[in-house]
């Protein structure tokens, strides 16, 4: 992850802390459950040759960018050959900004889709 900060949101009772970690866990299972996403792969994978990242680390596929109150992430994916690639981005897109905004309980100002190569499914 490019941002080492995290998101902290001030209530009368104390303050919530969520992690880069855990907003890229969040992200990645949210991709990976669509179809036509073979998998995730390292942000410094960008010829397409890098393996799929196993599921358990498939976080170290997103990269989250914390300025301020505003979150932005960015996802490397592989899509599955034959899924049309421009809906599967688009899916992604949709898919995780709705699971960040809903465990966050904030908005996501982007979703960013890498698409770095095509693969078999996962």
């Amino acid at each position: 992850m490019s941002n080492v900060e995290h998101t902290t949101s001030e209530l009368p009772a104390g303050r919530i802390e969520v992690m880069p970690r855990a907003i890229a866990t969040i992200a990645a299972r949210a991709a990976r459950t669509l179809s036509g996403v073979a998998g995730l792969v390292p942000p410094t994978a960008r010829d397409g040759t890098a393996q799929v990242l196993p599921a358990h680390a498939a976080h170290r596929g997103v990269e989250v960018h914390l300025r301020g109150d505003e979150l932005t992430v960015e996802l490397y994916l592989i899509v599955a050959y034959g899924a049309p690639v421009a809906d599967v981005a688009r899916s992604t897109q949709e898919r995780v900004r709705e699971a960040l905004e809903h465990a966050l309980g904030s908005p996501v100002a982007r979703v960013h889709v890498r698409v770095q190569g095509l693969g078999d499914p996962a």
